[in-house]
Parts: structure tokens; sequence; C-alpha cells
């Protein structure tokens, strides 16, 4: 399997969507009883920690061995 870059901005917002649809369908299965704009303000609050996440990892140093860090130079030999 082919190894990708770790977003976690995405996975917070994808985990908010998803408690979102798991709020509705709770709602549609007569579990509970969830108020129509009960849906805005828990995806807002998903971008916003989605976003500080994103920042928060793109700003973070990168080690020498990771894609886009320092590379180390190597001297030639005689």
């Amino acid at each position: 399997m082919l190894r990708h870059e770790f977003h976690p901005g995405k996975l917070v917002a994808g985990l908010f969507l998803l408690l979102v649809a798991v709020v509705y369908a709770g709602d549609a299965g007569g579990a509970w009883e969830a108020p129509w704009f009960v849906a805005l303000p828990l995806v807002m609050a998903g971008l916003f920690l989605a976003g500080v996440a994103a920042a928060i990892h793109g700003i973070r140093p990168r080690g020498a061995g990771r894609p886009g860090g320092a590379k180390s130079v190597k001297e030639p030999r005689d």
C-alpha cells in the first residue's frame, strides 16, 4: 500500500461531518429529537477546529527525513 501524507484537518472535518450525520440519523430513527438548526454550529465548529489543526500541522518544523524538509548535503570524497 502506498504511503501518503497525514492531513489532520481533513480528519477533524470528516469526524464532525460524521457527527452531524449521526445526529440526523438518530433523529430520523426516532432515537431523539434534533432541531433543524443543529447542523450549522456543528459544521462551523468542525471547520474551525480543522483549520486550527491544519495550521498547527503546517507550521511544525520538518525533519531531515521528511519530504520538503531540510536535506543533508554529502561532501564529495576524494
